[in-house]
């Protein structure tokens, strides 16, 4: 069933903006952004400083799997309604509760006693942060026009960037003032407004014929979806558009540091500008999808986001150069931004209503398996290639993605 809400462009962009959907996409952004480096960045620092052995603080990001492996439980999200709120609020408000139970849970364990328990302890805390994940994505998917899906894709993703900004920056700042179990209690207690505007959003209209057993909730996704015409290249697409872009990621300190680029250039350089240039890439790529529409942006930012690649082998070249690195930096970021919002706007559009959270669930959760994958190999491509010859080869790589894009959807079709 497809939303039309009229009009939708630039004239009535500061109303869209201003709208409550776009609020709630913001507040989730940074509710499913926070909780991510609670187990990573956060908890590597704390059981550092308790001494725990740094082979015990590396086996920790093993906690993560739920975040790869979330869309096996989403079938169950889309068979079964909570008696209160709804089946998207009530589920949200449910694993809300759970995640700020299992933060505070986690703030209460000791690293250095109990490296054991405070590694399930962080397992809860990542089950239901991927589980809100699961319910927010079918929520903003199901509560969106489609015109309006990059726009809030873009201010969801800006909303994300901040909550990990709070979560790392934030909370490492805090732990030079208070202790890490404080930290801890004052991260869980900013999900409490995510809590709230869960309790006062309205539920999203339910589509007819939602899934009646648990096993049309499991099967039927994915029947439905490879019935599709070019279900297989999309997938493919959906698998290496940004996959030029990440593997180029994958490298970038160890390049900048090749440069005698000093910690701190790289700390103000590439993690502030970085960060507020990722933002504001995601909000103008999601003000220009209301009026190009989704593929026409994905074929202009995959363009950018190519060329943005090989600003890298240029910097190369030019060497240590502070006015190269921030212009390369903050390009790239914003072409980034523009990408992801796109990227992430095209694979909620996929989904069928009836499905949402299993669908965008497995789109979302496949995508990262062949991206891990070949950014684990880009250190012995780099050293073969010199830096160089590796950026430009990250820059190529962005042609097939594009290619399999102009196989299913045309430039001149808006969607």
């Amino acid at each position: 069933m497809k939303v039309t809400r009229q009009p939708a462009g630039w004239q009535n962009y500061l109303k869209v903006l201003g709208s409550r959907r776009m609020a709630v996409c913001l507040v989730m952004g940074f509710a499913s952004g926070l909780p991510l480096l609670l187990t990573i960045t956060l908890l590597q620092a704390w059981m550092k400083e308790a001494g725990v052995d740094l082979g015990v603080i590396g086996l920790m990001s093993l906690v993560g799997l739920p975040y790869t492996l979330k869309f096996l439980w989403s079938p169950l999200l889309d068979r079964y309604v909570p008696p209160v709120l709804g089946r998207r609020r009530g589920w949200l408000l449910i694993f809300q509760a759970c995640l700020v139970a299992s933060i505070c849970l986690l703030a209460t364990a000791d690293p250095a006693g109990s490296p054991w328990a405070v590694a399930l302890a962080a397992l809860a805390v990542t089950f239901f942060s991927a589980s809100q994940d699961i319910v927010i994505d079918a929520y903003r998917r199901e509560d969106l026009a489609d015109e309006e899906l990059g726009l809030g894709s873009s201010l969801y993703i800006a909303g994300y960037r901040v909550g990990m900004w709070v979560c790392s920056a934030g909370g490492l700042i805090l732990a030079d003032y208070v202790s890490f179990p404080s930290v801890y209690l004052i991260m869980a207690a900013c999900l409490l407004p995510a809590m709230l505007t869960t309790v006062l959003t309205p539920e999203p209209p339910a589509p007819m014929g939602l899934p009646l057993t648990l096993k049309e909730a499991v099967i039927e996704p994915f029947s439905e979806y490879f019935t599709r015409p070019g279900a297989i290249l999309i997938l493919a697409f959906i698998l290496f558009y940004k996959l030029g872009d990440t593997m180029a990621s994958a490298m970038t300190i160890p390049f900048y540091l090749d440069l005698k680029f000093t910690k701190t250039e790289i700390g103000t350089i590439v993690k502030t500008i970085g960060l507020w240039a990722t933002i504001g890439g995601g909000l103008v790529g999601g003000t220009m999808m209301l009026k190009l529409g989704i593929n026409r942006s994905l074929w202009i930012f995959g363009f950018l986001q190519a060329v943005s690649t090989a600003g890298f082998a240029v910097l190369a070249r030019l060497g240590h150069s502070l006015a190269g690195l921030t212009f390369v930096v903050g390009f790239e970021n914003l072409t980034s931004g523009m990408g992801t919002a796109a990227y992430a706007a095209f694979m909620a559009s996929l989904t069928n209503k009836k499905f949402t959270a299993t669908q965008y669930a497995l789109l979302s959760s496949l995508m990262g398996v062949p991206r891990v994958m070949a950014s684990s190999v880009t250190g012995y491509l780099a050293e073969f290639t010199g830096w160089q010859g590796f950026f430009v080869i990250c820059t190529l790589i962005a042609a097939p993605g594009l290619i399999l894009l102009s196989r299913f959807a045309s430039f001149k079709n808006n969607d």
